[in-house]
């Protein structure tokens, strides 16, 4: 809160390396520098990526990698729960880093098929607020728009 002192608590997360290698560990797999730079370049994204997209950053940063492995990867970030897949309307799929970050909304542009991500505090509040009453706590929630001009 901009000049003021915010009064919620403090909550420490564990780092996303610890959760991704804790994930992998499970299945019985390596935390490799292949993996390791999908995961950089997952959580370096902003708003919406695709695999493409990490193909490429990964690639830029010397590193050679197959797409079998960044889909597969991009496939466990997801069930470690630090990205998750959003529905658009399209045959790509589409993720945004969700561990250790604001929830956040998006709006998609039917018309225009882009993705415009959005705050709505109360959706979040909704949403924290039906997790408690149950005894469970909110990880990470989803709202989709669809709309056009």
């Amino acid at each position: 809160m901009p000049g003021g002192v915010d009064s919620a608590p403090t909550e420490i997360i564990e780092p996303l390396c610890s959760v991704f290698r804790r994930k992998l560990r499970s299945e019985g797999l390596k935390y490799t520098p292949e993996r390791a730079a999908v995961l950089d370049a997952a959580v370096r994204a902003e708003g919406l990526f695709e695999a493409d997209r990490i193909i490429e950053d990964v690639k830029a940063g010397g590193i050679r990698v197959s797409k079998a492995t960044v889909y597969r990867t991009l496939k466990l970030l997801q069930e470690a729960g630090v990205i998750q897949r959003v529905p658009l309307d399209t045959d790509q799929a589409f993720y945004q880093t969700v561990f250790g970050r604001r929830p956040s909304e998006i709006i998609l542009r039917l018309d225009t098929r882009r993705a415009l991500t959005v705050e709505l505090p109360e959706v979040a509040d909704a949403c924290r607020r039906a997790c408690e009453s149950r005894g469970l706590r909110l990880r990470a929630h989803q709202l989709v728009i669809f709309a056009d001009a």
